[in-house]
């Protein structure tokens, strides 16, 4: 039975067959411009990748009408560390929305697509990407691999993102330094916050930084997560569709000290 991603997956696979090869000239200097990963290793408190994201394949319109530069703009004045870009036509998104956000903030910015070729990589790169995401579910391990090392070669950070023991496994084979735990299952959407709790000690103990991804709605959720050794959170739906976004990140920006497991 196909899935949502099987389908996603399918169309992204269809609409970068026409994606130009971009040349070295193309793509410029290979030198990174803002770490992610700097910023996570000296945090003493809980860090925020916020996401700029108009709708979901499974809730559907969250806020379509919401503007890019005025959004990102807030983001980095309420205290995000970085901000993640939902650059996919099933959620109302484009590179183009990454490239208007790359001239409005000087944060890290997250091309959260669903990366299957090279080339893509090139482009999110040449759009002022500073992090990509790599979706574990949706690679085979020689994929995965060749795309983290690319992406790596390009001066860009990866963001490995996993949902369960046999991803993470995968994501550790390559030397994975960042892991994002999808609470998500991609294959229905269903969201369980308990799957940052079971594999969070594994990533910590791998060495590796943690990131937990999707259901974080309340200030309880935060303190959850971080128990199960998050570093960070990426938030989108909660904060695209918030009343007061301000003290929605004062609440989510709790310390990590005596909190995270080491």
């Amino acid at each position: 039975m196909e899935t949502i991603l099987d389908r996603i997956i399918d169309d992204k696979r269809k609409e970068i067959i026409h994606l130009k090869e971009l040349t070295v000239g193309e793509i410029g200097e290979i030198k990174k411009q803002r770490s992610f990963i700097g910023k996570l290793k000296k945090a003493e408190e809980m860090c925020i990748i916020s996401e700029f994201k108009r709708a979901s394949p499974s809730k559907g319109i969250i806020n379509v009408d919401m503007d890019p530069v005025k959004q990102a703009i807030q983001y980095e004045e309420y205290g995000a560390s970085a901000i993640s870009v939902l650059c996919d036509s099933h959620f109302k998104g484009s590179l183009e929305d990454l490239k208007t956000v790359r001239k409005a903030v000087n944060l890290p910015i997250l091309c959260k697509d669903f990366i299957v070729e090279r080339k893509q990589i090139s482009h999110a790169k040449v759009a002022g990407a500073d992090l990509i995401l790599l979706i574990a579910s949706v690679l085979d391990k020689a994929t995965l691999k060749e795309l983290y090392d690319y992406t790596v070669q390009l001066g860009l950070e990866a963001l490995v993102e996993i949902h369960d023991e046999a991803e993470l496994d995968r994501a550790l084979a390559i030397g994975a330094e960042l892991i994002g735990i999808n609470n998500r299952d991609l294959r229905n959407f269903d969201v369980r916050l308990e799957t940052t709790e079971r594999l969070g000690k594994i990533v910590r103990e791998s060495g590796a930084l943690l990131i937990s991804e999707s259901g974080i709605k309340t200030k309880e959720d935060v303190v959850r997560v971080a128990k199960a050794g998050a570093n960070g959170i990426l938030v989108g739906e909660t904060f695209m569709s918030t009343a007061n976004l301000r003290q929605s990140f004062k609440d989510f920006k709790i310390p990590l000290k005596g909190v995270i497991q080491q």
